[in-house]
């Protein structure tokens, strides 16, 4: 599949979990994320990534935050996903081939334009199937 721009088209406002570590990590915290956030077709859940120091990858699972009363009660992380325009690519049945997703990325960040402040994006936009994306430089 080739890579193709989407266009997310107002920032989402997020509640966010970070893994304790990356990849091993990343399972418990959307585990953690989902027993906070239940699926629902309402709400859009994300994976969000970027290098930190020392070769390493912060990671976080993020769901989309539906109103401002939502966590009332939780202390969260929160993360806003910038409006604009994103390299991607979808991954279907992403459960079979999880490497798919980091190959995916370094797809998207050897050929796209993308804005060097930015960071990787995972759509969870259903149970089975991931979009991959990265933020292109404006």
């Amino acid at each position: 599949m080739k890579i193709e721009t989407f266009t997310i088209e107002n920032d989402i406002p997020c509640f966010c979990i970070k893994a304790s570590s990356f990849p091993v990590g990343v399972l418990a915290a959307h585990q953690q994320l989902h027993s906070l956030f239940p699926f629902s077709s309402s709400r859009r859940y994300f994976g969000i990534s970027r290098p930190e120091g020392n070769g390493q990858i912060a990671y976080w699972a993020a769901a989309e935050q539906l109103s401002n009363d939502e966590t009332a009660n939780i202390k969260i992380e929160h993360f806003i996903i910038p409006k604009g325009q994103y390299a991607g690519k979808d991954i279907a049945n992403f459960r079979k081939d999880i490497p798919a997703i980091g190959n995916t990325f370094q797809e998207l960040l050897t050929t796209a334009k993308y804005d060097p402040n930015g960071f990787c994006l995972e759509w969870y936009y259903n149970s089975d199937d991931v979009r991959c994306m990265i933020k292109l430089a404006e």
